[in-house]
């Protein structure tokens, strides 16, 4: 458990650096067609408001998130991320990306939750039993708690706007390039 923790907190370290990295190798490989970036989108879009929602109740380090998106699954920012990924991935319309987003999420996500999952465990009493009933990534169909109210004030506070924005950027950079490569043809 030890190299766990250890790996854990290094993926934690590198995962935005290696994100940003990603990204470059994302778009240099990336053969989107119309249709690919157009059914990204609904990914892409579906994953931005399950972060945003998750964003709107959490109180980081404060009490345990169990409202809202956090009733269904433990990590709904994670599982917003990778719809995001998963919504770059169909729109990139190449394999290869999609299997370094499978490893990339094996090798730096899986252990970054399971190293979070284990600060909530020491930190709130709450959790064990919290875990027993919500799933930690694949939603749960009924709430196992209360909805709770979103609030706008804790998105701005933890700047979710910038996976916004950030997926806005690399969707103009994709939409180029599907002009650039139909101009080159």
């Amino acid at each position: 458990m030890k190299n766990s923790t250890g790996w854990s907190r290094i993926a934690r370290r590198i995962r935005v650096p290696l994100g940003f990295a990603f990204a470059v190798l994302y778009v240099w490989l990336a053969r989107p067609d119309t249709a690919s970036i157009a059914v990204g989108c609904i990914f892409i879009a579906t994953g931005l408001l399950v972060r945003a929602f998750a964003s709107g109740h959490v109180r980081k380090n404060e009490p345990l998130a169990m409202t809202g998106p956090y009733a269904y699954t433990r990590n709904p920012l994670y599982l917003g991320s990778i719809i995001i990924a998963v919504g770059f991935g169909v729109a990139s319309l190449n394999v290869w990306i999609a299997a370094l987003l499978i490893v990339f999420f094996l090798a730096v996500y899986l252990p970054v939750i399971r190293g979070e999952e284990e600060f909530l465990r020491a930190k709130f009493p709450e959790f064990e039993d919290y875990a027993t009933r919500v799933p930690r990534l694949v939603p749960r169909m009924v709430s196992a708690g209360s909805t709770g109210a979103f609030s706008w004030e804790l998105y701005r506070k933890h700047r979710e706007h910038n996976a916004l924005i950030g997926s806005l950027v690399l969707l103009a950079i994709l939409i180029a390039k599907l002009f650039w490569l139909k101009t080159a043809h």
